[in-house]
């Protein structure tokens, strides 16, 4: 395994990092194809063996359960410093917006309720889910900038944005002596690569980490055409993601398994190899202990200039996912 700095922190990380979206109750949240707790247990063991040392999580996942089982996994496996937790929190929900409850205040809660999902007394990166139209951006870094200050989170991330949005927070951050954004969590893959025209540029010019999600288009990118699993069966999100465009995008992910084939390895390596060359961490969903070898593999990948080329002449423009719309509409209906 390869590590980094992400971003502006001192935060060590692996270049993979294991997405919990998969860990959790099947029968206490939106997912029905989520494992249980001693199989996340295993590949948690299995991935920190493998030097994979950067954990994503949300407090949305499962209604915590997701939270819960990693928690006491790497409590167990490893100790506090060995490995980076990341966890994520939603905007207000109708009933604090009625009650009154101010942002910075649901910041606090949430992270608290993390805290004690995970049974840990910090996190080292705390991140905004989703924009939340309903509160001042101010309120909301000013909440952060609390937290981080109180010892509970080390640096705070952001996902589901614009880039406009990222730099207007991290602009008001550096005004007012406020705790800046290190990380965004984006919709990026080799189908899907939007975040090229405004957020990477940006991110590189200031040293923000990208992190995507569904760095294999939820399992589209590592499979042949016409195989399939439990999640592609019944994701919902996902088919809304990427149905529409799925002729097209057949196009280039049998240019992934045409290289597979060519340099004997899996179409997952080919295709986290591929992002690897774009951003600093993605966040790779594991399910099996399978998933974990071709992540790990796709660190060491060195893809030429040639093939890099011809994985990516075929895009055409993709409609945005995750991120909500400036009325407050949300664009995707599914947390991710």
């Amino acid at each position: 395994m390869k590590y980094t700095k992400l971003g502006k922190s001192d935060l060590n990380v692996s270049r993979i990092c294991m997405g919990c979206m998969g860990f959790g109750d099947a029968a206490n949240g939106q997912h029905s194809w989520t494992v249980d707790e001693d199989t996340t247990r295993d590949i948690i063991r299995y991935g920190l063996d493998q030097g994979i040392n950067f954990y994503d999580t949300a407090i949305a996942y499962q209604n915590g359960t997701s939270e819960q089982y990693v928690g006491r996994a790497l409590r167990d496996f490893a100790g506090r410093d060995d490995y980076v937790i990341a966890t994520k929190f939603l905007p207000r929900n109708q009933e604090e917006l009625d009650n009154q409850v101010s942002g910075q205040q649901h910041i606090e809660n949430s992270l608290n309720q993390s805290l004690q999902n995970l049974g840990m007394d910090y996190v080292d990166l705390y991140i905004y889910h989703m924009w939340d139209y309903h509160t001042p951006m101010e309120e909301i870094m000013e909440g952060l900038d609390a937290v981080v200050k109180a010892g509970k989170a080390r640096y705070i991330g952001i996902s589901n944005c614009f880039a406009w949005q990222l730099a207007k927070a991290n602009f008001f951050a550096r005004e007012n002596n406020l705790t800046e954004f290190v990380s965004i969590q984006g919709h990026y893959n080799l189908i899907a690569r939007e975040e090229e025209r405004e957020m990477a540029p940006f991110c590189y010019d200031q040293n923000i980490a990208m992190t995507p999600y569904s760095a294999l288009a939820s399992g589209r990118l590592s499979r042949k055409p016409g195989e399939t699993s439990s999640r592609f069966e019944k994701d919902s999100y996902a088919k809304f993601k990427y149905d529409k465009t799925a002729e097209a995008d057949s196009q280039i992910i049998n240019r992934v398994l045409e290289i597979a084939e060519n340099r004997g390895v899996s179409m997952t390596e080919v295709s986290l190899a591929w992002l690897l060359t774009k951003v600093t961490s993605p966040v790779v969903g594991a399910t099996k202990l399978s998933h974990i070898d071709g992540a790990v593999k796709a660190v060491d990948l060195q893809l030429t200039t040639e093939e890099i080329n011809y994985l990516e002449e075929l895009y055409i423009p993709h409609a945005l996912v995750g991120v909500m719309a400036q009325n407050g509409k949300q664009k995707a209906g599914n947390v991710v």
